[in-house]
């Protein structure tokens, strides 16, 4: 077996980043802390970039198929001689691709905000930051245990918190973060559930024995399926509440509400949360257990099909109709989310032929960090620029920011689908899966593609043509280089990276695949995209009444849209309303009256005795003498009445 030890330091030296300008970065790196943090991440891609080749094209490959590789192990806890929490290093064709996923797009990142935050206070507190979110998202997917990986998720929480409100001294990035620990962590609840459920039964926590127990049905695991619980079997519980925590996380309809506001954070770290780390996780959790989705009950991968469905039309409805351009990007992230998932979830009606669903949704997970992150960072650099996230605030920007323009054109071409982009090919096997399995939801996949196209050219028209409203001269420079080098990196992931031969390389059994495509079944998603752009352009493309009209004609629709469907006023009310004061002010009531006024009771009490009998302790030797005769003489006088 190959030596892939060095794979340890992957996430180590963005740990070491994260110690080192935690500890000494304000005080003894300032102006440094960008350089260090992102040489850490620089190694730690070119280490990614090197395990990849090496695995893909040298080692990885045993016969047909790809094996997993276990570079590193160590029993951390052990409770049983099967059962232990082991801190291992795995291989797969997964967690490769994600290392590289995840690593890379640290990297822009890392370059991008050495321009971006240049002058901040807490400087070298936010690459502490970035590093620590970094080693948390490589530690979760190179996990080869399953509550190593609940471990690493709630890292990739915490890191989440601390760079979402890093703007402490802003109410609403402390609100926009607290929104997201709390809704992720009551999914987490779920996920914790979840992994007692699959581990206690299969009795173990490693991933791959606990697959092979768990979908080997000579095995003596018959009291997963035949135990249920209100008519459903154990295992599809346990599989569907770690799907809730990967709901959570990935911000998929009802757990979404989190996302909109984690855009209160830096413009980078937008970039980071949605094109490579956190909700993608969700993605990534569903994917590491897909043996085992496929081996249970249908009505589990049906839910994971109806929810990525929901998701993806529901953001795209929402993004139609919002003005911030950050916010317009996170719903797009949670509709392509929502792709991934829907993939995930078509392979129980389209049978064998639905694996296919798998490798789309990795695929697509792939494509979509490329131009997520340079739609992202572009925004980055326009708000940089016009000091504004409002769409009002721009237009005409093209000629001041000719190379944003042009690497948010191609962003916006590969999300919407466009060939020969990137985007097209890994949503044309989406939707081709889709397709096989279920004509219902690839209706609504199809839709959705086209509302993506709409959204994207209204955000590209608004942004960089109509008339310019913004005052500024146009005779500082687009951007510093340190963020341009960034955007034209991704702009070529966006460009070429759907030409890589992705169904060989990355599927759930390791075998390699052929991806027929059929190009006459490309005919509706890219004419369905085509009609997106020329709606957005009659609408947007020059200042004009247009879109007012259309959002009066289309009424309360628009308005529901526009306010996100009312699901966080929903959620307000069953927190306030119900929560708050049918179970939150009787449990203060209990609190305060009964358990408070017990303790107080119990003070009260022991004060009076204490007051009553401390005369007792005087300090007057004549009264311990009076007591000490007081007690002889009742001793003499209890013997004489007992023993005469």
């Amino acid at each position: 077996m190959p030596n892939y030890a060095y794979i340890a330091l992957i996430p180590l030296l963005p740990l070491a980043a994260f110690v080192v300008l935690g500890l000494f970065g304000r005080r003894y790196f300032r102006g440094w802390s960008g350089g260090i943090g992102t040489l850490a991440v620089l190694f730690s891609t070119g280490l990614s970039l090197w395990a990849a080749y090496r695995y893909f094209f040298v080692d990885g490959k045993v016969g047909e198929g790809y094996h997993q590789v276990i570079a590193l192990k160590t029993t951390w806890l052990s409770f049983s001689p099967g059962l232990s929490i082991d801190m291992s290093v795995v291989l797969d064709p997964i967690s490769v691709m994600m290392i590289v996923v995840v690593s890379f797009v640290s990297l822009m990142v890392h370059v991008f905000s050495m321009g971006y935050m240049k002058g901040e206070t807490r400087y070298g507190t936010y690459f502490a930051f970035l590093g620590l979110f970094t080693f948390s998202m490589l530690g979760l997917v190179l996990s080869g245990n399953i509550f190593e990986i609940y471990i690493f998720w709630e890292l990739v929480g915490c890191s989440s918190y601390l760079l979402i409100g890093y703007y402490f001294d802003r109410p609403t990035a402390v609100a926009a973060a607290k929104k997201a620990f709390i809704v992720t962590r009551l999914a987490d609840l779920g996920f914790l559930i979840g992994i007692l459920i699959l581990s206690f039964y299969a009795e173990t926590l490693d991933f791959r024995t606990l697959i092979q127990r768990l979908t080997d049905p000579t095995s003596q695991l018959a009291g997963i399926t035949s135990a249920s619980f209100l008519g459903i079997s154990l295992l599809s519980w346990g599989l569907f509440l770690v799907f809730v925590g990967g709901a959570g996380k990935s911000a998929l309809f009802p757990l979404h509400i989190w996302l909109p506001d984690a855009m209160e954070g830096p413009t980078p770290v937008s970039a980071l949360i949605h094109a490579a780390t956190m909700v993608v996780a969700g993605v990534y959790l569903v994917a590491r257990l897909y043996p085992v989705y496929i081996y249970s009950d249908a009505a589990v991968l049906q839910v994971v099909l109806y929810a990525g469905a929901v998701s993806a039309l529901l953001a795209a409805l929402i993004a139609c109709t919002q003005t911030d351009i950050k916010r317009v990007l996170a719903y797009s992230t949670m509709s392509q989310i929502g792709y991934m998932m829907l993939a995930l979830g078509t392979v129980h009606s389209a049978g064998e032929a639905g694996t296919l669903g798998f490798t789309a949704s990795m695929f697509h997970l792939f494509t979509h960090a490329f131009f997520k992150a340079l739609l992202f960072l572009c925004a980055g650099v326009i708000i940089h620029r016009v000091h504004s996230n409002e769409m009002k605030d721009m237009g005409g920007l093209r000629k001041l920011l000719p190379l944003t323009h042009g690497c948010f054109l191609i962003a916006c071409l590969a999300i919407s689908g466009i060939p020969p982009f990137s985007g097209f090919f890994s949503k044309e096997d989406i939707l081709l899966s889709a397709w096989h399995a279920n004509k219902f939801v690839y209706g609504i996949a199809l839709f959705t593609s086209g509302l993506t196209a709409f959204y994207m050219f209204r955000l590209y028209f608004s942004v960089f043509w109509r008339r310019q409203v913004w005052g500024g001269d146009g005779h500082h420079g687009e951007a510093p280089v340190t963020m341009k080098i960034p955007l034209v990196i991704l702009a070529a992931g966006a460009v070429f990276a759907g030409f890589i031969p992705f169904s060989r390389l990355v599927t759930y059994d390791g075998l390699p695949q052929e991806t027929h495509r059929v190009g006459v079944f490309a005919i509706a998603p890219v004419a369905m995209a085509l009609i997106g752009i020329f709606i957005a352009r009659y609408l947007y493309f020059k200042e004009s009444s247009r879109p007012g009209r259309v959002a009066a004609a289309l009424g309360g629709l628009y308005r529901t849209a526009y306010h996100k469907f009312y699901i966080d006023e929903v959620y307000s009310f069953v927190t306030k309303k119900i929560i708050f004061n049918l179970i939150g002010r009787p449990a203060a009531w209990i609190d305060r009256h009964i358990v408070d006024g017990l303790m107080n009771l119990l003070a009260t009490v022991t004060a009076r005795i204490s007051a009553g009998i401390k005369g007792v302790q005087s300090g007057k030797v004549q009264d311990y003498a009076l007591y000490f005769f007081a007690g002889i003489a009742g001793l003499t006088v209890l013997f004489i009445y007992l023993y005469t």
